[in-house]
């Protein structure tokens, strides 16, 4: 699933729509009254990690940031794509693909999706300390994706021979003419944000001391990467990433590890996070040190494995034996 960089990005694509109406609203989402979202106003946009919140609010309530004046009725949109411009995207999935893991979301991982997103139904939030605004949460899977007036196209066919282009799960068509396009995600709604700056790794207010805590606990170091409890929107690429530039091997224990291996790895990760988000600005592509490698940057062959916590998901990794070693104080707990 995309990173905090990627869906910081996709906040970054969305915000300048905030204040514009929605006037019409498409997409294969079963999410409930999706529709009713035609003729509200987008009041706000925010990230955390790996989830973006959109807020949307009634056209005449007062709006403290301006916007324009509700516009007249609007017509309901026959189709997705029928009438909306089409340009070719300036991204291709193969690209998008690159920052997901090397796996694909099986036919009950869909099904699962698409229950839990029919289930869910809209809060009433009139009681909410005058915030009368309505927030959907979204959550992004594999491929999943952003598109700001643009559709996604097939860049190959699919198994069966057939183009077929991606079809978005929800489509919102603004009155100033643009739109917004999500693609693979799970969407349902909630009272407010569930924002987190003190774990977000790509925030000012990112808290290293609590991360530091964390990572100095007598666990695999690699378990406690994914985290999001205390890294937020740090995900199997960025921690594979950053366990090689500070050459640590992704089982070590963290109590184990020197206080400035893992102060050096604190700022790899956040030092990596900005970098890969300026670069996807830039519209630059991320070139890897480690991930998906079959040899290092120094010539070394990389190893696979796929490693998780006994009991929790496990992800797959790629580490070098020569650059990352396990330290002679794990070398020797191992051997007893």
């Amino acid at each position: 699933m995309p990173e905090g960089p990627s869906v910081k990005r996709f906040q970054l694509l969305t915000a300048p729509f905030v204040g514009q109406v929605v006037a019409k609203v498409g997409g294969s989402s079963r999410q409930r009254n999706l529709k009713d979202l035609k003729a509200t106003r987008l009041q706000d946009s925010q990230a955390s990690g790996k989830n973006l919140f959109l807020a949307f609010g009634a056209v005449l309530e007062a709006w403290t940031m301006g916007g324009s004046p509700s516009p007249g009725p609007v017509e309901e949109e026959p189709t997705i794509q029928g009438k909306a411009d089409r340009r070719a995207c300036s991204l291709t999935r193969a690209q998008e693909g690159q920052e997901e893991d090397v796996a694909q979301l099986s036919p009950k991982e869909h099904s699962v999706q698409r229950k839990q997103e029919t289930e869910r139904s809209v809060p009433d939030t009139s009681d909410a300390a005058g915030d009368t605004w309505q927030w959907l949460h979204f959550h992004f899977g594999l491929f999943g994706s952003i598109r700001a007036n643009e559709f996604s196209r097939a860049n190959k066919p699919n198994r069966r021979g057939d183009w077929k282009d991606p079809v978005p799960r929800l489509v919102l068509h603004f009155d100033s003419g643009g739109f917004l396009v999500f693609y693979n995600c799970q969407i349902h709604w909630c009272t407010s944000p569930t924002v987190e700056p003190a774990s977000d790794i790509l925030s000012p207010k990112f808290h290293r001391g609590q991360a530091l805590a964390a990572l100095r606990q007598p666990t695999s170091i690699c378990y406690t990467l994914l985290d999001q409890r205390y890294f937020s929107g740090l995900g199997n690429i960025i921690k594979n990433e950053i366990l090689y530039l500070a050459r640590i091997h992704p089982l070590s224990q963290g109590s184990l590890l020197a206080l400035s291996a893992l102060e050096s790895l604190l700022d790899h990760a956040v030092q990596f996070s900005t970098d890969w988000l300026h670069k996807k600005l830039a519209g630059k592509g991320l070139h890897y040190q480690i991930y998906l490698k079959e040899k290092c940057p120094l010539g070394h062959e990389v190893m696979q494995g796929t490693l998780g916590p006994q009991d929790g998901f496990k992800r797959l990794s790629w580490w070098c034996p020569q650059c990352q070693p396990r330290g002679l104080l794990e070398q020797r707990r191992l051997q007893k």
